[in-house]
């Protein structure tokens, strides 16, 4: 309880609640703008962040996070466009039911899933907060090498596909790293004699290149766009009442989104494919699914707004990131001499209760503006796409330059956004090559720390958890092999004349 309050005090900082309220309302307004989403404005602001004081610029980064997929929501269900990539599954219910006249209803329905599955989250967060202290002392070097691992290749093997390309995407952002000036023996690496690449390549850098400038590239090459959605009339609280009636759906996709939220790699839409999966076989009218169902609205948008508050479990215990926004958080503590891990929670138990109250406090502040901001909202989704890439772009390069003040710094972020847009039409993922970097980062860092007490490979593993660790990761591979094996099967299924012969043999 004193942790609790102390927590409470932290957040009570007048330029806490103004960091609140901007990163909030800023996400509600990025969400709903078709073709930005939160990576962006997240990339955009980190450089900002930087000089503020620590909760005060991740606050605004998690309103941003926590607020994104609530206004994403609205040019899902109006126009059929999702405004963040984990809203595509609202468009399934959500823009039938417009089309059916139903605008209003499907809106305050997303907007109720949507608090629901954040609000539980938080009290679940909460609740297994004095845990995660008790259990974060127990995780030393080889631990968290361990987990670090684990989290590459759960983000690896998550796209499904395209493990290889992302292998490899993830094994170059790990190769990013290591240029540069070696913090250990300050040795050099990777660097050809090329001055330029003594201080490494900058995470922010290339965050910026492969997200938000690609982007506007994209913005910028494709067809000018300025949808016209029709406004939305009567009153917007009058069907926040009908989510009781889908209670049972909600608290299923919430549950899905914390224990999907948890796991590296995992993340939003593995959590609302088996909501939405769920809700449909439990449901008593399956068949509408996929035309208009409000069960189906309710489990996509509960279970993705449950995932954010529990994605920064292992970012806040561990100091690994689930995903590429988690990421770009983790580099605004280390910007601020604020470790996560195991002494995070042993020694600055207030700084994540109030990081977990400040997610319980957007949900509301987000909640209460769309209910009276809708329609002013619409008016954003019209914005012009190729004014939306100029804007970017510009604040990109600004980003840039005031890392360093360097002309260098900028080239290479526009490099890595021709990369960017080359990976996007390809449709290879672009996320493997950040964590790659971050979590190749820790992983260095950890396995030389570790190694002074290492003198087999046995070692690595004669601690309990290190050994639990290193059992899911044998598990998790055994697994995706099985699954590869019966999907070759499933392909090549054997023919009647082999089926004959073995029957003989």
């Amino acid at each position: 309880m004193e942790v609790l309050l102390s927590g409470l005090l932290m957040l009570l900082d007048w330029q806490v609640l103004a960091a609140l309220l901007i990163g909030s309302i800023g996400g509600v307004v990025i969400g709903a703008i078709p073709g930005v989403g939160p990576a962006v404005a997240i990339a955009i602001l980190l450089p900002a962040t930087f000089a503020l004081p620590p909760l005060v610029g991740l606050t605004m980064l998690l309103g941003i996070y926590g607020s994104s997929m609530y206004g994403g929501a609205l040019p899902a269900i109006l126009i059929n466009t999702p405004g963040t990539a984990v809203n595509a599954l609202t468009t399934y219910d959500g823009y039938p039911m417009t089309q059916r006249g139903e605008a209003r209803r499907a809106l305050t329905l997303a907007y109720s899933a949507s608090f629901t599955g954040g609000l539980i989250s938080i009290l679940c967060l909460i609740a297994l907060a004095p845990l995660l202290a008790l259990i974060a002392p127990h995780f030393g070097s080889r631990e968290i090498f361990l987990a670090a691992l684990l989290g590459i290749i759960l983000v690896v093997l998550a796209h499904r596909g395209q493990v290889m390309a992302a292998g490899m995407l993830a094994c170059f952002g790990i190769f990013l790293n290591t240029i540069g000036l070696e913090p250990v023996q300050y040795t050099m690496r990777y660097t050809f004699g090329q001055d330029w690449l003594t201080s490494g390549v900058d995470l922010i850098v290339v965050v910026l290149g492969l997200f938000a400038i690609s982007q506007a590239f994209l913005l910028l090459v494709d067809r000018d766009d300025s949808p016209h959605p029709q406004p939305v009339t009567g009153s917007m609280f009058q069907g926040l009442r009908e989510l009781w009636a889908h209670r049972r759906v909600a608290g299923a996709g919430s549950g899905f989104g914390v224990t999907m939220g948890m796991i590296p790699g995992v993340g939003e839409f593995t959590a609302q494919f088996m909501s939405y999966t769920y809700a449909q076989k439990s449901s008593k009218a399956p068949d509408d699914f996929g035309k208009g169902s409000p069960e189906g609205l309710v489990a996509s948008e509960s279970a993705n707004n449950a995932v954010p508050g529990a994605a920064m479990i292992p970012l806040l215990a561990l100091g690994i990131p689930g995903e590429a926004l988690t990421a770009m958080m983790l580099s605004v503590f280390y910007v601020h001499n604020v470790i996560p891990g195991p002494q995070l929670f042993q020694g600055s138990m207030d700084f994540v209760m109030a990081l977990y109250l400040a997610l319980l406090v957007l949900n509301v502040i987000v909640l209460g503006f769309l209910l009276v901001s809708t329609n002013l909202l619409i008016k954003v989704i019209q914005i012009p796409t190729r004014f939306l890439g100029i804007l970017i772009l510009t604040l990109s390069f600004v980003g840039v330059y005031s890392l360093r003040n360097s002309v260098t710094d900028c080239l290479i972020a526009a490099g890595f956004g021709v990369f960017g847009v080359v990976l996007k039409r390809l449709n290879l993922p672009v996320v493997p090559i950040i964590l790659g970097m971050v979590l190749g980062g820790i992983m260095e860092v950890r396995l030389r720390a570790a190694m002074a007490r290492v003198e087999t490979p046995l070692d690595f593993v004669n601690r309990p958890i290190a050994a639990i660790i290193f059992g899911l990761i044998l598990l998790v591979i055994a697994l995706h092999i099985r699954t590869l094996i019966r999907e070759r099967r499933a392909e090549h299924p054997p023919q009647d004349h082999e089926l004959h012969d073995t029957q003989q043999r």
